[in-house]
């Protein structure tokens, strides 16, 4: 990512996609960033079997796409003008299928911005395929917009919360959280959560146990070796710290009740190597009630 990379925000013409489009823009407005929004045209392969066909139907999903962009570029420049920020935003039809297309663009963004479903996806799924598979793929941070909103906005206060463990892209994962606490002016929430699933206490182990009392302080001295240094480049953010005895999951998703922001990394460092979406992740692009941002980290991008 350079200071020149966009945020990107894809639009299918869904409810979820303009309320994505209204994050996105007030997220280039705080991070001075150009906004592309972009549509990906796909035409099913089935349809080229009748070359006339092929042709209408491409005709009209590119009229379809050209009034989508239209209007989401009216949104954004709605909320824009609301921050009294100058924001560049341009607009771009893209064919392809949609995954691919979204992840090779986000290889030149600064973040990139999906709803939690859209339009097609199977009613009852919370996140759509897309999205997930945007979020495991990505080089560029990716937020899923989803959770709780005000007349169709996504929160905008409340702390930026950060998960944390002792995974490499939890490191990824803090850089991009203080950044955004910065930009934001929001208090940055860290939490390292652990549970140790071998000592329960219906086997006779109580919370006062030496053994829980060890790891504690081990995540304790975790959570401070990765926040370390921070607070000197960002003088400005202020950070609570928070360690707990829990599933990562539940913690962080009663967190995202409050926060405006969930900021995550792709693999925990319980994840199995190869798995690119680590469940603690995808469970919070799931049912979490702010947008969640999963960041991979360099070493995942390499592999």
């Amino acid at each position: 990512m350079s200071e020149l990379d966009p945020i990107v925000v894809a639009v299918d013409g869904s409810e979820s996609a303009s309320t994505a489009v209204i994050w996105a823009a007030r997220a280039a407005a705080v991070r001075e960033r150009t906004l592309r929004i972009v549509t990906v045209v796909h035409i099913p392969a089935f349809y080229y079997s009748e070359p006339y066909l092929a042709q209408s139907f491409h005709e009209e999903m590119k009229a379809t796409a050209r009034d989508r962009l239209a209007s989401a570029a009216v949104l954004a420049r709605q909320v824009v003008d609301e921050t009294d920020a100058t924001v560049t935003i341009t607009t771009d039809r893209i064919e392809g299928k949609v995954a691919p297309v979204l992840i090779d663009v986000a290889a030149r963004a600064d973040r990139l911005v999906v709803g939690s479903r859209g339009l097609g996806e199977v009613k009852g799924l919370l996140a759509g395929s897309v999205s997930t598979s945007v979020a495991a793929h990505s080089a560029a941070p990716v937020v899923v917009v989803r959770g709780r909103t005000l007349e169709g906005a996504p929160p905008n206060d409340g702390p930026v919360v950060v998960g944390i463990d002792g995974s490499e892209s939890c490191r990824a994962a803090v850089d991009v959280a203080f950044e955004e606490a910065s930009a934001r002016g929001a208090t940055l929430v860290a939490v390292n959560v652990w549970s140790d699933v071998s000592v329960q206490p219906s086997l006779g182990a109580v919370p006062e146990d030496p053994h829980w009392e060890r790891i504690q302080t081990g995540e304790e001295i975790v959570l401070a070796e990765r926040l370390a240094g921070y607070q000197e480049r960002y003088p400005d953010v202020v950070v609570e710290r928070v360690v707990a005895r829990d599933r990562p999951v539940r913690v962080l998703s009663e967190f995202a009740e409050r926060a405006q922001l969930l900021v995550v990394g792709s693999r925990g460092r319980g994840g199995f190597k190869g798995l690119l979406l680590g469940s603690t992740s995808n469970a919070l692009i799931q049912t979490a009630d702010c947008p969640v941002m999963v960041v991979r980290s360099p070493v995942e991008e390499a592999s």
